[in-house]
This record gives structure tokens, C-alpha cells and sequence, in this order.
């Protein structure tokens, strides 16, 4: 069976982090090579990203995108060696951010996220949807973008569900606020369906087959 390139996304608090681990260990129970990373991932690049105050929104996107052009051509070479590469957030968490919430025109960033990752895509971006409010009491420790105020915040998940309707057979919105067991459940069922069925690791140009199956909010 071919790896699989799957990402988590949500709002801050929206529990993608212990989702993604936990995906990374069932895997390993399985006996299913994986690779579990993040972004952004660069350690020099994600302190300045997540710690400095002082960055204009052009700066910003300009680093996230300097870090995924990086972060990309390490996913490939895993996914080429046949592991199923789970990402702490991606693409669609620039597009989100910079272009929803943060005013910087969404097909512009749209066309520089293609630029960065070469088209990679995940075959399954796997939405942790919670209300603003309980993802922010959630957060032990809030890092400059977590320190924003609500209505970024609520910008944020609204873009989010954009994406979700605009890319349905890519996305599964799933309710965060439900039961840590109920939600690995969910996506086991769902990982157990992408393997057995014809999605495959990206292309030469970059390009990732999609599930068969469209799947909406959970």
C-alpha cells in the first residue's frame, strides 16, 4: 500500500496536536512506517515565527513560506521512502492565518502556497473544529499567534470551514469537542478506508490522487 500525506488543522486549542500524535502511535502499533512533524518546522525560522512580535503580515507569510518550501522536500523524501507522513499543520494553516485572518489577499496566497510546496498536497486534512472560546481556555501556553485577539481567532475558524466546503473530498471536519476516543475512532475508520482504497503518494509534479470518497463534518 502506497504512504499516505495527511495533515491536521483547527484553531488554536482545537486538540490537532494530541489527534496527530496519537495517529503517528496506532500507526507504530501497526507496524506502519510514519513519519509525525510540524510546522513550522525549521527551529530557527519557527522561534522567529512563533515568539517575535514585531513581524509585518508580508514578513510573516514570507518566513512560513521559506520554512514549508524546506519542510516540503523533507515530506518527500519520506513519503518516497514509503513512510505515511503526519504534519501538525500545513498549507491550509497559511492560507488561513495570512489570508483570512490576517487580510492578505487569499488567491495571492493561494498561488505562493503552490510555489512553496511544489503542489504537494495530503490526501486527507483532517479539521478539528471547536468554538473559539473553548480552544483558547484549552492552551496551557500561548505563543504570539495564540496571544491574538478573539476575532482573529474567529476569522481563523471561519476560513477554515471555508476551505473544508471549497475542498470536500479532502477535508473531514470533526467535532473537537467530542470525546478524545470517540474522535480516534473516527479517524482510524477513515485512515483504514484511504488504505484500502486507491489514493498514492504525490507524483513527480508534486500532485497527491484523492480518496474516492468525499466526507463532511463529523
Amino acid at each position: 500500500m502506497d504512504a499516505l500525506f495527511i495533515t491536521f488543522e483547527g484553531v488554536e486549542g482545537a486538540g490537532k496536536t494530541t489527534l496527530a500524535r496519537w495517529l503517528s502511535e496506532r500507526l507504530r502499533q501497526e507496524g506502519i512506517p510514519n513519519w509525525l512533524t510540524y510546522e513550522p518546522w525549521e527551529p530557527r525560522l519557527r522561534e522567529v515565527l512563533l515568539e517575535h512580535s514585531d513581524l509585518r503580515r508580508e514578513e510573516e507569510l514570507l518566513l512560513f513560506l521559506a520554512d514549508r518550501a524546506i519542510h516540503t522536500r523533507h515530506i518527500r523524501v519520506a513519503l518516497a521512502e514509503g513512510k505515511t507522513v503526519i504534519c501538525d499543520r500545513y498549507a491550509d494553516s497559511t492560507l488561513v492565518y495570512q489570508g483570512y485572518a490576517r487580510g492578505l489577499d487569499i488567491d495571492w496566497v493561494r498561488q505562493m502556497n503552490q510555489f512553496a510546496t511544489g503542489g504537494l498536497q495530503p490526501v486527507r486534512t483532517y479539521l478539528l473544529d471547536v468554538p473559539v472560546e473553548i480552544g483558547l481556555t484549552r492552551q496551557r501556553e500561548r505563543n504570539r499567534i495564540g496571544a491574538e485577539e478573539i476575532a482573529f481567532h474567529e476569522r481563523v475558524r471561519a476560513g477554515f470551514l471555508a476551505e473544508a466546503q471549497r475542498e470536500p473530498q479532502r477535508f473531514l471536519v470533526l467535532d473537537g469537542t467530542r470525546p478524545l476516543a470517540d474522535l480516534q475512532e473516527l479517524v482510524w475508520a477513515d485512515i483504514s478506508r484511504l488504505r484500502s482504497s486507491s489514493v498514492s503518494v504525490p507524483s513527480q509534479n508534486g500532485a497527491c490522487a484523492e480518496s474516492s470518497s468525499g466526507k463532511g463534518a463529523v
